[in-house]
């Protein structure tokens, strides 16, 4: 399924600079950036589930925040891109 994840660090403080790093690091792990807080990833039950536990452990949820939309099997249908950087397909191999 795909998986819309989200999130929003406060960094005013040097320990919140190192939990979007971390944040954004872990996200890296599972999905594509498409924008500076936002990773789609594409996931079964138990890595959605994974990504979540581990996503929870960095942040501070009094300051911090994170948002996951899950968008199911059939995605293609409910995302529309327009403006610059293309759009891809994420379950294309990436080559690097």
């Amino acid at each position: 399924m795909l998986v819309v994840i989200t999130y929003d660090v406060n960094t005013q403080t040097p320990e919140g600079r190192k939990r979007l790093r971390k944040v954004a690091k872990q996200c890296v792990n599972y999905g594509q950036r498409v924008q500076n807080s936002v990773f789609e990833c594409v996931l079964d039950a138990a890595q959605c589930k994974m990504v979540k536990h581990k996503l929870e452990q960095l942040i501070d949820p009094q300051s911090d925040s994170l948002r996951f939309y899950y968008l199911g099997n059939r995605y293609q249908t409910k995302v529309e891109h327009i403006g610059s950087k293309p759009s891809f397909d994420v379950t294309d191999p990436l080559i690097l």
